[in-house]
This record gives structure tokens, C-alpha cells and sequence, in this order.
């Protein structure tokens, strides 16, 4: 069997987490064991306090991701157990492990079913002019998970429904159109200096700040709008009461760079 740590490649360099499919060979689909291997990253990188931001992308110029790992479905399925071996749980999704962090997704190739739905789990999509998206699940009598339940919240409602109720693909300047990513770029190389590129931005801002940022925008979406003031207040009090807070103005004045401590 293939070691757990080559099926999801992890690297740490300069406050950034490189997160990559890497079973390029079957298109980078997800089977439980890439799964596990997701989990305990984003875990590992919600705790790292060194690490600001992740980029996520697959291997081998294909697929960022063709989705569910359909062999091992059906050889589960066979031997009459569960088709997704927890998969679809939600332990599996990255908001609900509390990851607050920015997460960009630098998307090449196909991007659908379980990839197009891992990605849009991430914050900030990016991706090349060949890749292509979809959540074909319909045609195989399959239910999307995530994308079910986001899809609308995310696009229009006639390209969400569109794109379930048919199971077809659309492009990456479709995706563009109706802001399903954020950027497309010309190649893998373009993508990559995006992807970096955005991330150094990210770095720019102070942590405690982005952090409150993307958990007030993931829950208070979910909250009439008189409670997620209230919960914004809460979140935001701790950010304006930080040693960051003084450090950011006092940066501006002195005209330099602030010196983020995250507290």
C-alpha cells in the first residue's frame, strides 16, 4: 500500500503550507486514504502558529482532482459496506475542523465532483484557461455532498442548478463568469507565481485579523444579521484589544513594515 505521506505531499517554507494531490496517475482522486491524509494536514496546519496560509493544488497537470476514488466505491459497495468509507462526513470538510486560516486553491485540469467540492471549501480559487469544472455526480446515482448544500450559496442559481442538474462541465472562463474562481491564468507556471503571489499578500495583513476575518464571513453567513453583528463585536474586540493593533498604526506612522506577533 502506498505510504499515507505520498499520497497528500505537505511542505512548510517561508509561513506558507504547499498542500498537493499527488496521485496523479488516477487523476488525484480522493479514497479514504488521501482523506485521512487531508484531515490530519489541515489539523497540523491550523495549530502550526508559524504557518499564515495554505495553497492547495494536484499533481500531474491533469486533474486538480477527479473526485471520489470510484474503484474503491464500488469494492466497497461489493463487500456491502459504506460507499464512502466516512468521506462524506463532515468531519472530512475543512470549516467544520475550525481552520481559520487562508486556504488558495491553484487549480489545473479537471476540478470536479469531491475536487471541485474540496475546492470550494478553500477561500480563493485560481485557475489555469484548461481546466474545467462539474459535479457529475447525478449521472453515476450519486449525491454531491458539499456542493449540494454551498453550490447556490456561492454562484448564480441557474448556473448552480445547471451544472447539478446535468452533471456537465463548464470551463474556467465560465467559472470566471459566474465567480466560481477568482482568476484564471495561461499555464501551471502563471498559476503557481499567482498562487505564491497571493499568499504573500496574505502575509502582509496581520494574522489575527485575517483569521477573525474568514470565521466571521464562514459563520455569520449563516446568522440573521443582527447576530453576526454581535458576533463579529466579540471577535473584533479581541483583534482591536491585541498588541497587533497598536503595532499596525504605529507601523503606518513610522513608515515600515509591521512586525505581526499574533497577540
Amino acid at each position: 500500500m502506498t505510504d499515507a505521506s505520498d499520497v497528500v505531499l505537505y511542505e512548510k517554507r517561508d509561513r506558507i503550507a504547499y498542500v498537493t494531490l499527488n496521485r496523479p496517475e488516477a487523476m488525484n482522486a480522493l479514497n479514504s486514504q488521501v482523506s485521512s491524509r487531508l484531515h490530519d494536514i489541515w489539523v497540523d496546519f491550523r495549530d502550526d502558529d508559524d504557518l499564515l496560509v495554505a495553497i492547495l493544488t494536484g499533481a500531474g497537470g491533469r486533474a486538480f482532482s477527479a473526485g471520489a476514488d470510484l474503484k474503491e466505491v464500488g469494492d466497497r459497495q461489493s463487500r456491502g459496506l459504506s460507499a464512502f468509507a466516512g468521506n462524506d462526513s463532515g468531519s472530512r470538510f475543512i470549516p467544520d475542523l475550525g481552520v481559520w486560516k487562508p486556504i488558495i486553491a491553484a487549480i489545473d485540469g479537471y476540478c470536479v465532483a469531491g475536487g471541485l467540492e474540496l475546492a470550494m471549501q478553500c477561500d480563493i480559487r485560481i485557475a489555469t484557461e484548461q481546466s474545467q469544472f462539474g459535479l457529475p455526480e447525478p449521472r453515476w446515482s450519486i449525491m454531491p455532498a458539499y456542493g449540494l448544500h454551498h453550490m447556490m450559496r456561492m454562484i448564480p442559481t441557474g448556473d448552480a442548478l445547471r451544472m447539478m442538474l446535468t452533471g456537465s462541465r463548464i470551463s474556467s472562463a465560465d467559472a470566471l463568469r459566474v465567480g466560481l474562481v477568482q482568476a484564471v491564468h495561461p499555464d501551471r507556471d502563471a498559476l503557481t507565481e499567482a498562487a505564491e503571489a497571493l499568499a504573500a499578500e496574505v502575509k502582509l495583513c496581520a494574522p489575527m485579523a485575517v483569521q477573525a476575518i474568514k470565521q466571521i464571513a464562514y459563520v455569520g453567513r449563516s446568522m440573521p444579521p443582527e447576530y453576526s453583528y454581535r458576533f463579529a463585536q466579540e471577535l473584533s474586540a479581541k483583534v482591536l484589544g491585541s498588541e497587533d493593533a497598536q503595532e499596525g498604526p504605529k507601523a503606518f506612522a513610522e513608515r515600515r513594515a509591521p512586525q505581526w506577533k499574533s497577540r
